[in-house]
């Protein structure tokens, strides 16, 4: 659902500077980033694979490849007045299956299918949000077996209680390592941060999450690529991929923007990892499938994130470096009167 922090990701928009820049998002591929708050046209070849045909999807908020079924996504409802349901649906978007979990839900914000420890394919949901900025003292994760019947059924589900090591955080990004099973999760901030869990989670015991890396402005979902070697972390707007050939955190591969969305929520990777499966929320929401390019694709391969033109003269560097350096005090005041704003919404919806 809308949130004070989606507000505010339209206020940043309208009042940080655009910084210069070396070429447009059509001719380079990369993201617009702030200038475009709720995504583009997307690379080459994007298209709507499919839209959510069940009327109780209206606020699919994560989408993960099954491990069991070809052809098949599981998603699941943001918060709100919506049953504690799980969702197989196909690539038409019909809706095969619904899992019900007998508990309570505060704020479902992200999906994931991996294999636990004793090698089950297996689902795992992240209770993870928080629309008041981290004042919940723990947040929850649940696993269930993925069934290998498509049948409507109430699941019971291990739980796992998460703590962040630096106090409470709201988060809508949830992802797990498929070579070694570790769960991480994003959190959706200002400065978000990327959190590490314990390399096995005890469901008797708090598990803490430990901040090893930052993250983009409001990310609303991350994954894995199959083999482990990417993951990609999106924003309402757009996607940051990284190499984690060598592990997490990795280095930054690049970015760029996601088709154009009311409110860009979920992210996975194709079961063949050559593209990625951006949704949205809303009744009937499409799902876009998005080619990724070669080099996000190559295993190991490092990018240069600068324009690999030199400048034809001298003076072209030291007009472009003037130009840099000038527009810095912009940016600076514009991030300072953006967080202001973000801060006075963020403090508005704690009162609400």
């Amino acid at each position: 659902m809308r949130t004070p922090l989606a507000a505010a990701a339209a206020v940043l928009c309208a009042l940080l500077p655009a910084a210069p820049a070396q070429a447009s998002p059509e001719e380079s591929g990369e993201s617009g980033g702030l200038d475009h708050p709720r995504g583009g046209k997307g690379p080459e070849g994007s298209e709507v694979a499919f839209e959510f045909q069940d009327p109780r999807i209206s606020e699919s908020s994560g989408i993960a490849p099954s491990l069991r079924h070809e052809g098949v996504w599981w998603t699941h409802n943001d918060s709100g007045d919506h049953p504690s349901e799980v969702y197989a649906v196909d690539e038409e978007g019909r809706t095969l299956a619904t899992l019900s979990l007998p508990l309570e839900r505060r704020d479902w914000e992200a999906i994931s299918v991996a294999e636990a420890p004793d090698g089950t394919p297996s689902v795992f949901v992240g209770d993870i949000g928080d629309n008041f900025g981290g004042s919940w003292p723990h947040v929850r994760v649940y696993r269930f077996a993925e069934p290998a019947t498509l049948v409507d059924a109430v699941v019971e589900p291990v739980t796992f209680t998460l703590v962040y090591e630096d106090g409470g955080r709201d988060a809508e990004s949830m992802m797990i390592d498929p070579r070694d099973g570790r769960l991480y999760v994003v959190s959706k901030e200002f400065a978000g941060g990327l959190y590490a869990a314990p390399q096995t989670l005890d469901p008797e015991a708090e598990n803490t999450l430990e901040r090893i890396d930052s993250a983009p402005l409001f990310a609303t979902d991350a994954a894995f690529a199959p083999d482990g070697t990417r993951y990609a972390i999106r924003t309402y707007w757009g996607v940051t991929v990284h190499d984690s050939t060598d592990g997490v955190p990795g280095p930054t591969l690049g970015s760029f923007d996601l088709p154009e969305s009311d409110q860009g929520e979920s992210i996975a990777f194709t079961p063949d990892g050559t593209a990625l499966m951006a949704g949205t929320e809303g009744v009937n929401a499409p799902v876009w499938r998005v080619p990724l390019e070669e080099r996000y694709l190559d295993e190991g391969k490092k990018v240069e994130l600068v324009s690999e033109e030199e400048p034809s003269e001298e003076k072209e560097a030291d007009t472009g470096e003037s130009e840099a350096a000038n527009a810095l005090p912009l940016i600076a005041g514009g991030a300072l009167v953006a967080a202001l704003v973000i801060t006075g919404i963020v403090l508005l919806a704690r009162r609400g």
